[in-house]
């Protein structure tokens, strides 16, 4: 998956150790009811699937290209009775084409350091927001990998493919018309990003 290098889909029980609580992380970045929502790179839905229940009866819409993970969350959804997850199977560098509608809020967790070409894609995810919408990026502190250990082991992308807060602004403020309107350190290893249309 060269457009997304060094990125991987970590299982529930490393998210649940380095997030136990993501619904918190989610509402604490500023999602709230009756937001439509969509997270990029969405995987098995592990901000997914508590977006869901804060927005309700918002649509969530889950972006992922591998048919797998969208299934798992899927059955996930339906095993917890969520009805507000609408899977999309695509390539998030047409995002404004897999969306049925302008969104409030866009999510990318963990995969920003690992995009080919960053300006393109917050060009296309600026796109596909409504007006005023805003444009929430996690990130991975630019520490050591080493010294970002979950259960004892080094994780996260390595090193020098890690932003800085500094860099990331930049990034995404010289591709697009958004203005940073809040920073977020989120505990142990992460910051957050927030940009309004």
């Amino acid at each position: 998956m060269e457009r997304f290098e060094n990125t991987r889909q970590p299982d529930w029980d490393w998210w649940g150790k380095l997030w136990p609580t993501p619904g918190e992380t989610l509402r604490q970045l500023g999602l709230s009811s009756g937001d439509s929502f969509v997270e990029i790179g969405c995987g098995n839905g592990y901000f997914a699937l508590p977006a869901a229940r804060i927005v309700e009866p918002a649509p969530v819409y889950a972006v992922d290209i591998e048919e797998s993970l969208l299934s798992e969350l899927e059955a996930l959804s339906a095993h917890q009775g969520i009805e507000n997850i609408v899977p999309i199977c695509g390539d998030v560098r047409s995002l404004t084409d897999l969306l049925p509608e302008a969104v409030d809020v866009a999510l990318i967790a963990n995969t920003f350091h690992g995009v080919d070409d960053p300006g393109a894609l917050t060009r296309e995810v600026v796109a596909a927001l409504a007006d005023d919408g805003r444009f929430v990026v996690i990130n991975w502190r630019p520490l050591p990998r080493e010294t970002t250990t979950v259960d004892g082991e080094p994780r996260g992308p390595p090193t020098e493919r890690r932003l800085s807060v500094t860099a990331c602004r930049e990034l995404i403020e010289d591709a697009s018309d958004t203005t940073l309107t809040e920073w977020v350190d989120i505990e142990p290893y992460h910051y957050a990003l927030v940009f309004e249309k």
